[in-house]
Order: structure tokens, then C-alpha cells, then sequence
């Protein structure tokens, strides 16, 4: 199989799975033990707070560690909600990942008011719309996604963040789809609260962080043993965390040598040879500022959910959004509030590229895409594809 929906999961990385395995076995230890091993592990622990810490630019004891993104997102927000107290506005945007817009949703239930700011068709944040509900009287705090993870689009985050300071409220950012693909640094973007998941670049599932800058409040969402400093209660899930650790340093050195202008060669690669190749092709969003690894593209007069089912038989995996969404037949949140008319939003695929991708799969799935898109517009009459070379 060709893998192209790295924004959906990501591959644990041979590296990563090697760092974590002794943990899984021989250094099974609990790192509140009082003896020798269960001390060792708990150093490596600290070490892995380290790396994450490191990747984004934090202090070691910023870094909070949880068991996914969506802990992180709900940690940070009935944190601030509790600060701000009932009765105040919470500020955020139409595109927000489902963990976000449904903490919202129950927050908004105990009291407090919701504002969501539009994006424009490159689905950037409304910078205007953002700085005039940052000022409201009632605004308590903002919340904004770093990247998107449909579209990849990146967010003015600097200017969000400042904008919401000026105006004296904190501001938290999910970062998910951001964390390991692009640049990520707390000491010039002034977030407060920053989400990472570590299985969006190469750690496994069911690990994620929390980075709360220090002298923040922080109310925790979990208690018991007092773990994590007393922020996150509950045995530490060791080998995942020791995982996370890896693939935070990993990412790093990547991000450090521009290896990741690997990942965007392919990715341009593919999207312009079926630009080139394809009549009917969109980018939807913006191509400048955009994660390296995802491509989000429009297909005229083909539904999605059919050249879903065809290229899952010819060997490619992607998705048409988020992987919360599948299985919604209508145009997601984050296609509506970007204005993409109806049937466009229903022909679009998020295709998301690894750095485990080659040039050589991107090329053929070039071709499986091709293929698709001829079959799908055949049974309808229509043309607009040029000849197909078919990869065995």
C-alpha cells in the first residue's frame, strides 16, 4: 500500500519503536518505584521531556505529558475556563479541530459564551474579525489551531497570539498538525498553552503533551498520584512517552537541517504533475502557507467517496478530511467556512505525505490517481485526463 494520509496517523518509525521496546520488556518498572530500576526509568522519562521540550523550543519542566492531542486541547481549555470564569467569551475560529469546537460546545453549556472567526478562501484566520473579538469587554480567552488538518494551512499564529495578549487575555494554540512537519517555537510565538500528539510525526498512538509556559496557572483535568508534577495523575505510560521523546528528537534534527524541504519536493512533485496531467484540478487553500506535507485538491465532476473506493483497490490510502469526518457524507466545517461551494468540497482529497514516502510511490500513486479520476468521469461521459500508465 501506498500511504498517503499521514495527517490521519503517521507510521511509528523504526528509530522510535527501537527507543520504546525495552520499555515494553525488561524496563517494565514504574517510575514512582523507590528502587534503583524504577529510578532509571523515571530518568528516562525526564530525558524524553527533554527532547519534546527541545523540539518546540520549551523548558524541560513546561512539557506536561497526556495520552493524546485531544487530552492536551480539553486539559488546556477547562483550564482557562476555570481561570476566566463563567460568563466569559471564548474566542476561536470556524476551522477548529472537533476536540476544540466540542470542548466549546460543553464549556458554552457551563456558562460561558463561544465566538468562532471566520477564515478567508485561503483559510487563514480574519485577522480584523480576530483582533475586534479579542478586544469585547467579555472576552476571556482565545484558543487557535496552528495548522489545519485537513487543508495543512498554516495560521498566522504570531499575530493571533500577540493580538490576544495586547487585549490581556491568555491564549492557547492546538498545535497537532503543526509540532514536527514546521518550525514551532514557544520563545517567539506567545502561546500560553501549546497541544502536541505524538503520533503525527512518528511516535505511537495514545501519547500526546501539554507545553503550559511557566508561571501560568494550570487546573488539572485528572487527579490521583500526583503525577506529572501533580498536572497529569496517573501511571506515566512509559514506553510511549520514551517514544515520544524520540520522534521529538528526531524531528528536530530534521526540522533543524531543512530535511522536511524533502517532503515538500514530493508533495509539490505529485500536485503538479496532476495539475499538469488532469484537467479539473484545485488546490483548495492556501499554497504558500501550508504545511510541507499536505496537498488538499479538488477533482471536477468526481466524488470523493468514489475515488476513495477505487483507490483504495489500486493500493493508495487517503482521505477526504479528517479522519473524524469519515464516514459524513457533506462537506466538512472547515470547507464551509473557507466558502468552497458544495460540490467542489465533495471531489476534494487530502492527500498527506510522511518523510517514509519516496519519490517513486508519489509517482505512482500519481498514476492510481489518474486511473481514478478517467473511470469515475467515464461512467459519466466526461473526459479530461491524459493517458494512463498503470504501475504493477
Amino acid at each position: 500500500m501506498i500511504y498517503l494520509d499521514s495527517n490521519a496517523t503517521t507510521q511509528v518509525h523504526p528509530d522510535v519503536l527501537e527507543a520504546m521496546l525495552p520499555y515494553l520488556t525488561d524496563q517494565c518498572f514504574n517510575p514512582s518505584s523507590g528502587y534503583r530500576a524504577g529510578k532509571a526509568v523515571k530518568k528516562a522519562i525526564e530525558k524524553a521531556r527533554e527532547q519534546v521540550a527541545a523540539l518546540i523550543g520549551a523548558e524541560a519542566e513546561e512539557i506536561v505529558f497526556t495520552g493524546c492531542g485531544t487530552e492536551s486541547n480539553n486539559a488546556a481549555l477547562y483550564s482557562l475556563a476555570k481561570a476566566v470564569g463563567k460568563g466569559k467569551r471564548i474566542i476561536t475560529s470556524q476551522i477548529e479541530h472537533s476536540s476544540i469546537l466540542r470542548t466549546c460546545e460543553q464549556l458554552e453549556r457551563r456558562g460561558n459564551s463561544v465566538e468562532l472567526v471566520g477564515v478567508g478562501a485561503d483559510g487563514r484566520l480574519d485577522l480584523e474579525a480576530w483582533k475586534e473579538a479579542c478586544a469585547q469587554e467579555d472576552a476571556g480567552f482565545a484558543t487557535l489551531m496552528w495548522a489545519n488538518n485537513e487543508t495543512g494551512v498554516v495560521q498566522p499564529i504570531e499575530e493571533a497570539a500577540s493580538i490576544a495578549h495586547a487585549a490581556g487575555i491568555p491564549f492557547h494554540s492546538d498545535a497537532i498538525q503543526a509540532v514536527g512537519k514546521c518550525p514551532v517555537d514557544v520563545t517567539t510565538v506567545e502561546v500560553d498553552f501549546l497541544s502536541i500528539s505524538g503520533h503525527k510525526f512518528h511516535a505511537p498512538k495514545g501519547v500526546g503533551a501539554l507545553y503550559i509556559r511557566k508561571n501560568v496557572s494550570f487546573d488539572p483535568l485528572l487527579f490521583g498520584g500526583g503525577q506529572e508534577g501533580g498536572r497529569r495523575s496517573g501511571t506515566e505510560n512509559v514506553a510511549s512517552i520514551i517514544a515520544l521523546g524520540k520522534a521529538a528528537e528526531m524531528m528536530r534534527e530534521r526540522l533543524d537541517d531543512d530535511e522536511h524541504a524533502g517532503v515538500g519536493a514530493i508533495r509539490d512533485h505529485f500536485e503538479n504533475r496532476l495539475l499538469d496531467e488532469v484537467e479539473g484540478v484545485h488546490v483548495n487553500g492556501s499554497k504558500e502557507f501550508r504545511t510541507k506535507n499536505t496537498s488538499h485538491l479538488a477533482f471536477d465532476d468526481c466524488e470523493a467517496a468514489g475515488l476513495l473506493i477505487l483507490l483504495d483497490e489500486y493500493g493508495v490510502a487517503c482521505s477526504a478530511g479528517s479522519a473524524c469526518m469519515t464516514g459524513k457524507q457533506k462537506p466538512s466545517h472547515v470547507q464551509t467556512a473557507m466558502g468552497i461551494p458544495a460540490k467542489q468540497a465533495k471531489s476534494s482529497l487530502r492527500i498527506s505525505f510522511s518523510i517514509l514516502i519516496t519519490m517513486d510511490e508519489a509517482d505512482t500513486a500519481v498514476e492510481m490517481v489518474k486511473k481514478a479520476v478517467k473511470k469515475l468521469r467515464a461512467v459519466q461521459g466526461i473526459g479530461g485526463v491524459g493517458p494512463v500508465t498503470v504501475y504493477t
